[in-house]
């Protein structure tokens, strides 16, 4: 694969607008793959989003934190700004999931929004890992759309690049470790 050709899917939507990101991180694909389905370890290097616990519909942890397809994701606390600290509390927020893909073939994981109606507001997320020149390619994006996607694009865009960026920097930071 070249450095330049991507492992995500097709999007299926154009949404209001999306955020996306891409990193090079020299470790083998299968450790940061490890790495990026250890839900529980993201408060250890991820400043962007702190908290990623696989649940039961009614928010509650489940024992087992393997993610699988159908299983419901709550992502909290999310740092906007990004930061390895203590947030003020208009910089922190949450998003309630479901994880639609977890592709151990292809290194691919997905979860959209399920917190509002689509047509309020939509969030598709992909993350992707390729072997390029024997590094690892990461790669995400997030489409949103909705009436209120609207207003994410108005209030949060700048925010959000800035936390996709943050997220590939930790995450490269994290599996480059020795």
């Amino acid at each position: 694969m070249s450095a330049s050709s991507s492992n995500l899917p097709p999007l299926t939507e154009n949404g209001v607008f999306s955020v996306s990101s891409s990193i090079m991180i020299d470790a083998p694909i299968e450790k940061v793959w490890q790495i990026m389905l250890d839900f529980p370890s993201y408060k250890e290097w991820n400043p962007f989003v702190r908290g990623q616990t696989i649940v039961d519909r009614g928010g509650n942890a489940l024992s087992d934190q393997t993610p699988k397809a159908g299983q419901y994701l709550l992502i909290a606390p999310v740092h906007l700004p990004p930061t390895m600290g203590e947030p003020g509390w208009f910089q922190k927020q949450s998003a309630f999931e479901m994880i639609t893909t977890v592709d151990h073939e292809n290194h691919r994981v997905a979860w959209i929004n399920i917190a509002l109606p689509s047509f309020l507001l939509s969030a598709h997320r992909w993350q992707a890992l390729s072997v390029v020149d024997g590094k690892t390619k990461y790669e995400t994006i997030e489409v949103f759309g909705g009436i209120f996607g609207y207003l994410v694009k108005f209030f949060m865009y700048d925010k959000l690049v800035l936390g996709f960026n943050a997220q590939a920097e930790g995450l490269k930071k994290q599996a480059e470790k020795d």
